[in-house]
């Protein structure tokens, strides 16, 4: 209770009892000496009453601005799991903090960050930067965002990856970290969304630095698009995204693409070397929509480089991958059931992956899902009958703060 409730009680208890003074059985001079004392209690609270909000309003929570102008928020994910694969016994781990600070000034301009602290194998702190830009809100339907931001190009990874979204405890097979979907960029975007008809239109297009290309022995190892804080070649990369929302009918769709030209170097020499950049394409399609409780999804994208004729690795090369998802939440017992099937396909054949996931889950709260899952991997077996796959179980406890 704070200081104003009780010093208010105190005063309707003292006037209480001066009302109450005729009806008691005293002299004229107690009852005048008990009313001026009480009056003079009644003035010393009233004037405490008084100076009350002044003395709390004094004290200011911690960090509070002298101002409303700036807002600071933090938000995030973090989740901790168990995987036991074919190849190892099991093991228990910590897979993501990734706190995400918003400090915004006005409605003029924002700069928001991700970070993602993971734990290696030997159990030292990694720190990435998941991105980090400034964005200005140029009016209601376009916002200019410059610095480093998640690829545009597809869904997955600008908008489900966070574990506490994901409804799966792994990502889908080619859209984990240099593989078929481009992860970050550094550059400018514009983006944002508009009404149009029954439509409603989001869209976003960018120029960055562009992908670099890892080529070791003749043979590229993969596209590398962590958001290169550096252009190898000087050539820029643009692209982006557009998409429709249908609410009559509950559906997402988007087309998504870009071109230019991808920084070459040579892993194979102390120290890396710059071979001419490569054309460079990246193309994706991608929708979602709900019906009858079923959430259904589904997503393509492939990277391609082109052919270079006086490069150690000349052939055209490409990174494509595909998922599609259902899942069904039973609400009234927060049960839900996915079911993912997928594929990767990449240069080295061998690395090509099938994969069907199914995992179980239950919502602690809309925030707090917990995941058992198991995954069946797949390589073409005409390839190398021989290798093994790492079918695994995963059990993981994600929470978005």
């Amino acid at each position: 209770m704070n200081t104003k409730k009780i010093l208010n009680k105190l005063f309707v208890s003292v006037t209480a009892a001066l009302l109450l003074l005729p009806a008691l059985n005293v002299s004229a001079a107690e009852s005048s000496a008990q009313i001026k004392s009480l009056q003079n209690q009644i003035d010393e609270l009233k004037q405490k009453v008084d100076n009350a909000p002044k003395q709390e309003s004094s004290k200011k929570a911690p960090h509070q601005h002298e101002t409303s102008d700036t807002m600071i928020h933090m938000a995030g994910y973090a989740d901790v799991g168990y995987t036991n694969g074919e190849s190892d016994d099991g093991s228990y781990s910590v897979g993501t903090f990734a706190p995400i600070f918003h400090y915004q000034y006005k409605d003029l301009v924002m700069l928001e960050s991700e970070l993602d602290i993971q734990i290696n194998e030997a159990g030292e702190t990694e720190i990435d930067l998941e991105y980090l830009t400034v964005d200005i809100f140029l009016n209601d339907y376009v916002t200019l965002v410059m610095g480093k931001f998640l690829s545009p190009i597809g869904q997955f990874r600008q908008n489900l990856h966070p574990s506490w979204i994901n409804k799966q405890p792994s990502a889908p097979v080619g859209f984990g970290h240099d593989q078929a979907a481009p992860n970050a960029e550094v550059g400018v975007q514009f983006r944002g969304a508009a009404p149009a008809g029954p439509l409603k239109i989001n869209y976003a297009v960018y120029g960055g630095n562009g992908p670099a290309l890892e080529q070791d022995a003749g043979e590229f190892e993969m596209v590398e698009t962590p958001g290169l804080n550096v252009d190898g070649d000087g050539n820029k990369v643009y692209g982006g995204r557009l998409g429709a929302y249908i609410p009559a009918i509950k559906l997402d769709i988007g087309a998504s693409g870009a071109a230019g030209r991808a920084a070459v170097w040579d892993t194979s020499v102390d120290p890396i070397t710059y071979e001419r950049s490569r054309d460079y394409q990246a193309i994706g399609a991608d929708f979602a929509t709900k019906f009858f409780g079923i959430d259904l999804r589904g997503e393509y994208v492939k990277q391609m480089v082109g052919k270079l004729t006086s490069s150690a690795a000349p052939e055209r090369a490409e990174w494509s991958a595909w998922y599609s998802q259902v899942a069904y939440l039973v609400a009234p017992i927060k049960t839900e059931i996915a079911l993912r099937y997928g594929a990767y396909n990449t240069p080295d054949r061998t690395s090509n992956r099938t994969q069907t996931a199914i995992s179980f889950n239950y919502l602690f709260a809309n925030n707090v899902i917990g995941k058992v899952g198991y995954e069946n991997n797949e390589i073409p077996n005409e390839l190398n009958p021989k290798q093994k796959v790492d079918n695994r179980m995963l059990v993981q406890l994600a929470y978005g703060f």
